[in-house]
């Protein structure tokens, strides 16, 4: 047995011990759903940190850096700010104001089943985008690591997939709780380690270190060429570039926020001073890790060089090789169950939500119109829909093959959640004009102009070569229409906009009339504790 493949079936095993200690605790929809609220302010900040630094923050990002230098970079200053927003306007609020998931905000104070139905909708997109991402990773690293003659990017998908469906069908959200602490200590330790070693290759010179990042060679169109990887412009370059990033920041920035597995994990604890101990706690284990990219990305480049990286796995491999170069097979193969650790833990985190937002706000709320048939019965669609959920990120993971870059792809994400559920839930929560159509409006809008210029963009389509892997990336082989890579400059201001109009087209008094109770709920708690009682 391989170093890799035992330390990958050491962690598996752990976590379906894990599993099965929270499935014997998970009984009811509450212990399903939110883990009986009783996780503290230090667990689950951990846990959203798990949650937060996911494959795209540790495959992705490196392999960003590692490519594009100071522009790749840029991802991390992006994901890093973004959670400012959610200290500041949402956790609180959240978790005062709703039960499981972000539509029972939207739903306090207008007309709960069209808003419950397009925030479900738009936090099954949203989760399908971000969960691939991950997928892509797994079967990309997983097929590195085990060689193609023991496992196929194939088959490493489908088997995390499987992994995934059984932490949140068995265990629920307790188990995907310290599935993800777990992860997030373990990835935290192995970057500081790595990070340490890369520094001590260059003497613990930070200068040298530097030195070596504004002379990083590579060969570019079967030239050698060297670069200064401190200088921006190796991605986002003109005439596009500068608006590209600015639409990247938008996205990351905003997002954030607006990220339904992030949004879920404020219910889990006790009350909102928690809520927001925890995103202190959060912030902390972010920063720091985002910090540390700096070193992952940098030292890939100029330690085992682009031309290396790209024969062996790809961009998303840097970190994983870096390891390698600089403490041989044993360290690659604990770097690499670290990094398959933070996609089984962010893709269990992803499911749940997106379960949980069909199960409670559509099967429940919209269609049998907030009554629960029969005991239980929320909880078996919640698992039932986690299936099909993992199915589908599963399909889509495969069509889209190991060589797209994980982090660009969480980009997306966060430009749908940006541009559909951000406009809704600030207006919610600060405008008291603010009503049902507005809601629709914004979240249809929002998730459909996103959608719409993701799918004519060069992330989409472009011209490539035949039979290379850009043209596997590229689904459609046509010169792109909307010239940008991230839609968030144009898709989240017509989100705000979309709401702002809607809400100008019609009064809803009842809307408005309920508006100081959510304001007194949202910032003191008062009424929280009886709308989460079973």
């Amino acid at each position: 047995m391989t170093p890799a493949l035992g330390m990958f079936l050491l962690f598996v095993a752990i976590t379906l011990v894990i599993t099965y200690w929270a499935a014997r605790r998970s009984r009811g929809a509450t212990a399903f759903f939110t883990a009986s609220r009783r996780i503290t302010g230090w667990q689950n900040g951990v846990a959203v940190a798990g949650d937060y630094m996911s494959a795209a923050s540790f495959l992705g990002i490196a392999g960003l850096i590692a490519f594009f230098g100071y522009d790749g970079f840029m991802f991390s200053v992006g994901w890093l700010v973004a959670y400012l927003t959610v200290l500041l306007i949402v956790a609180e609020p959240l978790r005062n104001a709703g039960k499981y998931t972000m539509a029972d905000v939207l739903a306090y104070r207008l007309n709960p089943r069209p808003v419950r139905a397009m925030a479900s909708l738009s936090t099954l997109t949203v989760s399908t985008f971000y969960m691939i991402a991950q997928m892509v990773g797994a079967g990309a690293l997983v097929a590195l690591l085990l060689g193609s003659s023991h496992i196929t990017y194939h088959t490493a998908v489908v088997g995390v997939g499987v992994l995934m469906i059984i932490y949140v069908i068995f265990g629920g959200m307790l188990a995907t709780t310290w599935v993800q602490i777990i992860k997030a200590i373990l990835l935290i330790a192995g970057t500081i380690l790595l990070s340490l070693m890369v520094l001590a290759h260059f003497g613990c010179s930070p200068g040298k270190f530097f030195d070596a990042v504004t002379r990083v060679s590579y060969h570019d169109k079967g030239n050698l060429v060297t670069k200064n990887f401190l200088h921006p412009g190796l991605r986002y370059t003109a005439p596009y570039g500068p608006l590209d990033l600015i639409s990247l920041g938008m996205a990351l920035v905003f997002g954030t926020a607006g990220l339904p597995h992030i949004l879920v994990r404020f219910y889990t604890v006790p009350d909102a001073r928690t809520a927001r101990v925890s995103v202190v706690w959060a912030m902390m284990l972010i920063g720091s890790f985002y910090i540390m990219t700096t070193f992952l990305g940098f030292g890939a480049a100029t330690i085992v060089g682009r031309d290396h990286i790209a024969a062996h796995g790809g961009n998303n491999m840097s970190a994983p090789l870096l390891a390698q170069a600089l403490g041989g097979d044993i360290f690659f193969a604990f770097i690499a169950a670290i990094a398959f650790a933070t996609i089984l833990a962010v893709v269990a985190g992803l499911t749940i939500s997106a379960s949980t937002s069909f199960a409670h706000d559509f099967y429940t709320n919209v269609i049998h119109k907030g009554v629960e048939r029969a005991p239980g019965e929320e909880v078996r669609v919640a698992k039932i829909t986690a299936f099909f959920v993992g199915a589908i990120a599963i399909g889509i993971a495969i069509l889209l093959g190991k060589d797209a870059n994980v982090a660009f792809l969480v980009a997306l994400a966060f430009a749908v959640a940006a541009s559909a559920n951000l406009p809704v839930i600030v207006f919610s929560l600060f405008w008291k004009r603010f009503n049902t159509t507005g809601a629709v409006a914004g979240l249809a809008v929002g998730l459909v102009a996103s959608i719409l210029l993701i799918m004519i963009s060069p992330s989409m389509m472009k011209v490539d070569p035949p039979g290379t892997a850009a043209a596997a990336r590229h689904l459609i082989q046509r010169p792109p229409i909307f010239p940008l890579e991230n839609p968030g400059i144009v898709s989240i201001p017509l989100g705000f906009l979309a709401a702002m109009v809607g809400t100008f087209l019609r009064r809803e008094p009842k809307a408005e009339g309920r508006f100081a109770e959510l304001i007194v709920r949202a910032n003191t708690g008062l009424g929280a504790e009886k709308a989460i009682v079973e």
